[in-house]
Order: C-alpha cells, then sequence, then structure tokens
C-alpha cells in the first residue's frame, strides 16, 4: 500500500498502524493526527499527516495538539513521582499538605481519593459564574478548597473532570514548592528530553500548535421531539462536572493557553507522550533514565474502584489516576492511561512493553475520547503480537532484526527504505538465515 497522506517511519511489523492513520485522514478529509509507539523501549512507529488548521496548512513532524483529558495522565504521573520520592503517601489526608482544604466534611479526603475521583467535588458549573475564572489558579484552588463535596468521598467515584488539574496540581504545589507545570518540565520533560511536552506552552511555541477543528454539521432531516430531547439531556452530575456554561467559547478561545488547566488544556506531541508512557510501560525507566520505581508502576496499574461513576455513568475501573484501557481486541488488563476528549490518547501496558499515543485537532467523540482511540489501540495490540513472533524467531536463531529506516524529506510517500549493503557483505550474509516478512495487516 502506498500512502499519499501519512508521512515518518514506522516497523514493517506495524504496517497496519500506518494504514490506519492514512484511512482515518482521507476518510475524514479534515484535520490531522500524529500516532507514535513504543514497543520494548524501542520506538516502532512514528508518523503523522494531515492538516494543522482548515486552511490546509500541514501537520509537520512537530506539530503539538491540545489533548484535553490526556493532559490527566501527565498530572497523574508527576503525582506518582512524589510518592515514589517518599514526599508524600498515598493514604495521607489532602489537608496535611493543603491545610485550607480540611473544611467542609473534606478533612479526610486523601491523595488516594484525589486520585481515584472519589473526593465528591467534581462540580465546576455551580462553582464558577464566568468561564473565564478557570484562568485564575489561586482563585480556582481558594473555590474548591472553600467547596463542599457533592457526594460522600472515599465511596463512589464521580469523574472530577475539569477540577482535577487544580486537586491535583495545587497539592504538587504545596509539597514541592514549584507550579506544576514547572515541576513537570524539570522532573519529566527535560530529564527524557521531550520536545514538545507542556501544561503551560511558552508564547514562542504558539505556532506550533494545530488549529482545533469541529467535524462538519450534518443535516438534521428529523424533527427533534420531547422524547427525543428529553434522551439527548445530560444527567445532572455529568453537566455540573463536564459543561459549565461557556465551556465551549473558552475551548475556541487562544486565552486557554495563558493559564495551567491540567485536567485539559495541555499541550503535547504523540510522540512526547509516547516516551513518557514507554518509561511507565518498561519498569519506570527509558533510554537510560528513571522516573519512577518498579513499585510505583504496579500501585499505578491496581484498580481502585470498578463501581458505576456518578459522572460518567459508566463503570471507569479507576486506577492510581489512569483508566482502564478499552480496545478493539479487547482490555488489555495490565494497561493504564488517559484518553481525552477530541479523541487523543495515550497509554502504556507493562506486561507487553507497549506504548501508545496519538494526537490530533479534529474534535469528535465524548469527554473520554471516541472510537479512534479504542480502534487504533486494537491495531497496535495486532501488530504487537506480529513483532513479537518475529523477536523470538530473532532470538531463536541469533538473527539480526531488519533496521528503521525513516522517509527522506524530499518524499512524501511513507515506506520502509531498506538497508543497503556492499557486495562484500552480501556475499558473507547470504549463507546467514533470514526471518520470513511478516504479513500485512
Amino acid at each position: 500500500m502506498e500512502f499519499q497522506v501519512v508521512q515518518g517511519f514506522f516497523h514493517e511489523d506495524f504496517s497496519a498502524v500506518a494504514k490506519f492513520l492514512e484511512k482515518q485522514l482521507t476518510q475524514d478529509g479534515q484535520g490531522g493526527a500524529s500516532i507514535c509507539v513504543y514497543h520494548r523501549g524501542e520506538k516502532v512507529v512514528d508518523i503523522w499527516g494531515g492538516s494543522a488548521n482548515n486552511e490546509g496548512k500541514p501537520w509537520q513532524k512537530d506539530t503539538m495538539a491540545i489533548s484535553f483529558s490526556t493532559t490527566k495522565g501527565v498530572l497523574t504521573t508527576a503525582m506518582h513521582m512524589l510518592v515514589d520520592k517518599g514526599l508524600c503517601s498515598f493514604d495521607d489526608p489532602v489537608s496535611s499538605y493543603w491545610p485550607e482544604f480540611g473544611c467542609n466534611g473534606k478533612d479526610k479526603i486523601t491523595i488516594r481519593d484525589l486520585l481515584s475521583h472519589r473526593t465528591g467535588l467534581y462540580p465546576i458549573s455551580s462553582l464558577v459564574s464566568n468561564i473565564y475564572e478557570l484562568l485564575d489558579w489561586e482563585h480556582m484552588c481558594e473555590l474548591i478548597a472553600k467547596s463542599k463535596p457533592a457526594i460522600k468521598p472515599g465511596k463512589k467515584p464521580g469523574y472530577q473532570a475539569i477540577t482535577y488539574g487544580w486537586l491535583v496540581g495545587e497539592l504538587i504545589r504545596r509539597i514541592t514548592d514549584k507550579p506544576v507545570e514547572q515541576f513537570v518540565q524539570d522532573e519529566i520533560a527535560k530529564p527524557l528530553d521531550l520536545d514538545g511536552f507542556y501544561l503551560l506552552t511558552p508564547e514562542t511555541e504558539y505556532e506550533r500548535i494545530a488549529d482545533l477543528i469541529s467535524p462538519l454539521p450534518k443535516r438534521d432531516t428529523t424533527k427533534t421531539t420531547p422524547k427525543k430531547r428529553r434522551l439527548l439531556r445530560l444527567p445532572k452530575a455529568t453537566k455540573e462536572a463536564l459543561a459549565p456554561k461557556g465551556i465551549a467559547k473558552l475551548v475556541g478561545d487562544r486565552r486557554l493557553l495563558d493559564s495551567p488547566i491540567p485536567s485539559f488544556n495541555g499541550v503535547f506531541t504523540a510522540r512526547s507522550l509516547a516516551k513518557l508512557y514507554a518509561a511507565l510501560a518498561c519498569g519506570g525507566v527509558i533510554d537510560g533514565h528513571r522516573i519512577l520505581s518498579n513499585c510505583a508502576i504496579e500501585m499505578a496499574s491496581q484498580v481502585q474502584t470498578a463501581r458505576f461513576d456518578h459522572v460518567l455513568k459508566i463503570p471507569m475501573f479507576w486506577r492510581m489516576g489512569y483508566h482502564t484501557i478499552t480496545t478493539s481486541r479487547g482490555f488489555p488488563r495490565r494497561a493504564f492511561g488517559h484518553f481525552g476528549y477530541g479523541g487523543s490518547g495515550a497509554w502504556a501496558d507493562p506486561k507487553r512493553q507497549l506504548a501508545v499515543a496519538m494526537t490530533l485537532n479534529k474534535i469528535a467523540g465524548s469527554p473520554v475520547g471516541d472510537s479512534r482511540m479504542v480502534r487504533l489501540g486494537g491495531t497496535v495490540l495486532k501488530s504487537a503480537k506480529r513483532h513479537n513472533k518475529r523477536l523470538r524467531r530473532i532470538d531463536r536463531n541469533s538473527i539480526q532484526a531488519p533496521p528503521l529506516r525513516a522517509v527522506p524529506k524530499s518524499k512524501t510517500k511513507l515506506r520502509l527504505i531498506p538497508k543497503k549493503t556492499s557486495s562484500h557483505e552480501s556475499q558473507s550474509n547470504s549463507s546467514s538465515q533470514k526471518p520470513p516478512p511478516a504479513k500485512s495487516a
């Protein structure tokens, strides 16, 4: 298959991932995206394509995208780092670090409750009267500290869709005496050499951010009846947590980037997210840099509650700040990560040493993602299985794996470029056993 839209490189065992992105971009006809995959600590997919705005500006290798709730996975990782360093414990009361928080029945809420969405502090609609209040960090933290839980803390989970950013972000600031965006840069982005990885994007990087593109409206030829309107009406808790008045206006305003809201306005490349999750998939280490211990990874993957989420009305099987991963090939038992509104997402599977990330700019789906991440996950799992078979053959026969080759910048079609060998090398290798080519998906 020739690729007309997609650029980058991929291992031949993961060719189905490139086909997935090509199909997604050509079918949609709008927007762009990038996908990056790591397997066993090796980057095996790094592809991108499409447009970064409605005018057709090409999506480049370094294009970034606002990734909404995918941001929560990054914030959560930062919190796990503090526990891993011994600076706090999951069962510590939040008020022991944030004294103002311990009023109105919140004195017994623990860090574990924060991460597993069991604080009862999901409402945002009743907390603010103007949507632009969300851009004032100190103001929002003060409002949350004074607020009263909507449901009893420590029991039923209720997705803290927007409030999670201040709840966890302010706790990190209190413990480290650093703004959360600075902590993430100092302790994650710089050590792992992550380009395009921001909770607060510098203005000098704004040109790299893709414009958000809403899907073309479909003509509704059916009459909207009162019964249909009732079915489409959001449940009260869902509306309280996810739909404050004016949120669509804020999302479409570049002022959204003026202040960190680390529950939903992080800006990333798929490459940077995938490398972070590759560390989580490989025992906390990538390229010789450790960010978490094995014990911390084990804790991150443990389900904290299987109860129906009061806000989302489905069981999310919340882990410690991450959720269970859904794919078109099932639920990888140990996989964890976070999807975001609009279709982005990133996750790690320590069992398979697999990490996946996608960023994009065409808005679609639900507040916790859409079918694109689900289908991508299934495609990656199938490809990783094929890759594992190849690696086992290589291990048995001590054969060198075929190298990855990037597409030259002058090319517009994505393909694998075979390694060139000299005549002497060809003779010396002619008697060596080579693995059979992987079958295309």
